[in-house]
């Protein structure tokens, strides 16, 4: 312990030194008492004891009193001395605590968790404050949530804390630091909705508590902010983990399924893995292998019989993660493609996608182009009824909730354009490797004439020609768009005022076309022989489609809970409460309407370990252009008590008012 000087001068400490004797001298003081006759002296027997004092001075005896105003004396002194020790404090007046509760803040190689560290080292960070200072909490991972505003208040800042719970979602830094931010900085700009906006922005002091599984955020600035990040994890962390899970068919036996799946060893060491694949529970296959460190392996399982069910597959090895050892797929009957042809007549066409093999893949519905005016079937496009939608020589006004093939037109809606016509362009396929293209040979075809297209950014060629490319294919919001520049069979204007058709190319003569049939119903009307529904990622959103307007949706989410609600007018139901791992059931109108799965399939929450900067040896994060490194230390700081002694000083002096009022009471 040492002290602090407060008083400057030595007259300043001459006339404290005086007041202990002062407040002593007073008790050696005798009374000097004016005889007064009473009757009776036995109730004087005080005064006359006074009186038998000869001298001005008294014997000192013992006083209570005298005692609690030494004391209260002495407490003042040292207070003024400012007697402190050498502590760690932050230095600031503003603080915002961002604590991490993603799913690799789950990882135990810090006990009990990194999220119970990260929430011990927030409070500890809490506890550090100095009188005055104001903290607010935020919690994030996918996404920001403010806990606790700004306040003085510690204790409320240590129950905000201890009240965030963990999620098994991914992380990104993005949203706390624009939360940050807007308490900060001025706003950036008042017609930017997610611009937090403040009355007074000030300077603030933000402890990222983290193990850092984000990317960098790019173009931020800081501005008013002052970054700390404190690192929680270690770096010899061990995680296997099941990155990937899916069915499909045989390559060796197309009419039987397999599930595979791929395992990544995100561990300083080689780990041997035993993987076990249970169909409703019942183990139905497993493989063991061991892999290196930051390697993959890969293991398959034949489903010989299987064609429903719930697939599980679960990674004995031992490590500091478990969300990731567990997968789940929901197996179902394969189910035909809903596809629709919209023509004025194309019979080779039609021929081709009623085949027996085609039928197989999908059921196929037929309409004229004044169909597209329709109100049942804009209800239908927006509704995504169909898998797949097929233009011939006709285009929609809205493009649909579908993927689509067009003939001898471009979709609407701008990106997409086409040139003057060619005659007999020469062929010059590109796009061999894209599914819709595998196994085609197009040597042999020829194309009477054609419009070269002009596809959107993003778009790839799958025909090219010497005038152009001839088919291309490019995204649309989760759908895709193929385009063919030339017809199968054409219209032309007749001698007596009536159109003819005419032959446009002879590819529906040639063995490429009903592979390119069957390859156009597997890839964009979805009936590749998957037999596995989607899974969905934690927080994100499940779409139940095809329903009744206004049908009663139920759903139960692996730990119990459940959640109603109805369709909308499109025959939709989103439901984006997914924070939990496991199979969710589905029910509609009260009946079992199928089940879907939720897995941890995010490679930056399996790689546990805490990465160091190698130039530094110190685990770090970069935010815009700053580099910002980890720390578990801070300001060093004196830890004085003078307030503390003040508070003693006038506990005392209350116990000493006390006790001489109660004596001048009796």
């Amino acid at each position: 312990m040492n002290f602090l000087n407060t008083l400057s001068s030595w007259w300043q400490w001459a006339i404290l030194a005086a007041i202990p004797p002062a407040i002593v001298l007073l008790y050696f003081l005798k009374l000097k008492r004016k005889p007064v006759e009473v009757p009776s002296t036995y109730l004087w027997r005080k005064s006359i004891e006074d009186l038998h004092v000869n001298t001005i001075w008294q014997r000192l005896r013992r006083n209570l009193l005298l005692f609690l105003q030494l004391l209260v004396l002495l407490v003042a002194i040292l207070a003024v001395l400012r007697p402190s020790w050498k502590g760690e404090q932050l230095i600031g007046q503003r603080f915002i605590f961002l604590v991490d509760n993603s799913a690799s803040m789950q990882a135990t190689d810090v006990v009990p968790s990194r999220l119970e560290e990260a929430k011990r080292l927030a409070i500890e960070l809490i506890d550090k404050m100095k009188a005055g200072d104001v903290g607010m909490v935020v919690s994030f991972c996918d996404a920001a949530r403010v806990e606790q505003a700004f306040t003085f208040d510690r204790w409320r800042l240590r129950r905000a804390v201890e009240e965030i719970r963990p999620t098994r979602r991914s992380t990104s830094l993005a949203e706390a630091l624009k939360v940050a931010a807007g308490l900060a900085n001025p706003g950036r700009t008042s017609q930017d909705v997610t611009d937090y906006q403040v009355a007074e922005a000030l300077p603030a002091d933000v402890y990222i508590i983290s193990d850092g599984k984000f990317g960098a955020v790019e173009g931020f600035s800081l501005g008013n902010l002052t970054p700390y990040f404190v690192a929680v994890g270690e770096v010899e962390a061990r995680n296997v983990a099941v990155a990937a899970f899916d069915v499909a068919r045989s390559e060796t036996h197309p009419d039987l399924m397999q599930a595979f799946a791929r395992l990544e060893n995100y561990g300083p060491e080689p780990a041997a893995v035993s993987a076990a694949l249970l169909l409703d529970g019942t183990e139905v296959g497993r493989a063991e292998d061991t892999i290196d460190p930051g390697g993959t392996t890969g293991v398959s399982f034949p489903l010989e019989a299987a064609k429903e069910g719930v697939l599980q597959l679960v990674v004995s090895e031992k490590d500091d993660f478990e969300l990731d050892d567990v997968a789940h797929l929901i197996l179902s009957p394969p189910r035909r493609s809903r596809v629709l042809l919209v023509t004025p007549g194309n019979e080779p066409l039609e021929l081709a996608l009623q085949t027996d093999s085609a039928m197989e893949l999908a059921e196929l519905e037929v309409a004229a182009p004044a169909f597209l005016g329709d109100e049942k079937y804009v209800k239908q496009a927006v509704a995504g009824t169909w898998d797949l939608v097929i233009y011939d020589r006709c285009r929609p006004k809205q493009m649909p909730r579908a993927n689509t093939l067009m003939f001898g037109a471009v979709p609407p809606g701008g990106g997409w354009s086409a040139g003057e016509k060619v005659d007999l362009p020469q062929i010059i396929p590109v796009g061999a490797v894209h599914p819709l293209m595998q196994w085609i040979d197009l040597g042999d075809v020829l194309v009477v004439e054609a419009t070269p297209l002009t596809p959107p950014p993003g778009a790839d060629a799958l025909i090219d020609s010497d005038a152009g490319a001839l088919m291309a294919m490019a995204p649309r919001e989760g759908y895709e768009d193929a385009v063919l520049g030339f017809v199968l069979i054409g219209d032309a204007p007749g001698g007596d005022g009536k159109s003819e058709q005419y032959v446009g190319t002879n590819w529906m003569t040639r063995q490429s076309f009903p592979v390119f049939v069957y390859n156009l119903f597997s890839y964009l009307g979805g009936a590749a022989g998957r037999s596995g529904v989607e899974p969905v990622l934690p927080g994100e959103s499940f779409t139940l489609e095809h329903l009744a307007p206004g049908a009663k949706v139920t759903i139960e989410s692996p730990g119990g809970s459940t959640t109603t609600g109805r369709a909308g007018e499109a025959g939709t139901f989103t439901f984006s409460d997914t924070d939990e791992l496991g199979v969710y059931q589905v029910g509609v109108g009260g009946k079992p309407a199928g089940q879907f799965a939720v897995n941890l399939f995010h490679p930056r929450e399996s790689d546990v370990p805490l990465r160091k900067n190698p130039r530094t040896e110190l685990p770090s994060i970069r935010i815009g252009y700053v580099e910002v490194e980890g720390q578990r230390r801070w300001e060093p700081a004196r830890r004085e008590i003078w307030r503390e002694l003040l508070l003693v000083g006038l506990l005392v002096l209350g116990v000493e008012w006390y006790i001489y009022n109660r004596r001048v009471a009796m």
